[in-house]
Parts: structure tokens; C-alpha cells; sequence
């Protein structure tokens, strides 16, 4: 996986799979939280905070236009090992799809497939569910752009 390039969802299905047990699928989590681009630190700003997160995290959006239809590329980093292989997970599910696919994703069915559901802390939970809010506000944001 270049750093530009993230991990498919299957192919992070497939990993946690292989992986079995929680320990080594954290332990998995963090590398692909060092894998992450990082975003410029004049990017690191109030409007860009994720609330809700017990940890610092910071996401950036763009619209894709090379693609038709349109795509959302996401950036996002933040100051927790964990939470970055957190945002690596987003970044599978969410990046460089369309507002209408983000909004259609069942995030909740794929949290529980990767048992994140299960062994998340309440407020690692809360914080994911803070950046899953987040994401979903943008492509709504861009979808009603693309109507007008």
C-alpha cells in the first residue's frame, strides 16, 4: 500500500480475517496508521477538528472531478496511534467514493464484519462514529452542490 493508496475494504476484511484475534489486528491498525499521509500542519486548524473524538483529528475533504461521477477524496490524521489505523479504516470504506455511495454505506454492518463494534472502548467508539458523522455531512454537503 503506497501512501497515497489505501487499503481496499475487502482487502482489510480479508487481513482482519486472516489476522483472528484482537491483539493482532490492533497491532495491525497502528501500522496502517503510520501508513497514513500526513496533513500539512496549516491544515491542523478549529474548522477542521472532528468533535466527539477523545483524541485530537483533523479531516479535510475534496471533491474528485477527474471522475464521473464526482468522487470525495478524504485527508485525515490524528495525534493517537490507534485512531490513525481508525481513520485507515474510513479512508477503505469512504475515500474516493461518490456523496451518494457514503451516504448509502452501511458503516455500522461493516464495523461489526471487523468486530470493531465489539472491541472498541465506548469513547473510541464515539470518536469513530464523530468522524463517520463528519464524512456523511460532507458528502451530503456535496451531493446538494451537485443538484443545483
Amino acid at each position: 500500500m503506497s501512501s497515497t493508496t489505501y487499503m481496499t475494504l475487502e482487502e482489510l476484511k480479508e487481513e482482519f480475517e486472516f489476522l483472528g484475534d484482537w491483539e493482532a489486528r490492533c497491532d495491525f491498525l497502528i501500522d496502517l496508521g503510520f501508513e497514513l499521509p500526513k496533513l500539512p500542519d496549516d491544515a491542523k486548524i478549529e474548522p477542521n477538528r472532528v468533535h466527539g473524538c477523545q483524541s485530537n483529528v483533523w479531516l479535510i475533504a475534496s471533491v474528485n472531478e477527474d471522475h464521473e461521477p464526482a468522487t470525495i477524496r478524504f485527508l485525515a490524521n490524528s495525534d493517537a496511534m490507534i485512531v490513525n489505523g481508525l481513520i485507515a479504516v474510513l479512508m477503505a470504506i469512504y475515500d474516493d467514493k461518490t456523496p451518494e455511495e457514503i451516504v448509502e454505506t452501511d458503516v455500522e454492518e461493516i464495523f461489526h464484519e471487523l468486530e470493531l463494534d465489539r472491541y472498541l472502548s465506548p469513547a473510541r467508539k464515539n470518536g469513530l462514529f464523530g468522524m463517520v458523522k463528519r464524512v456523511r455531512q460532507i458528502a451530503i454537503l456535496a451531493a446538494s452542490q451537485d443538484s443545483e
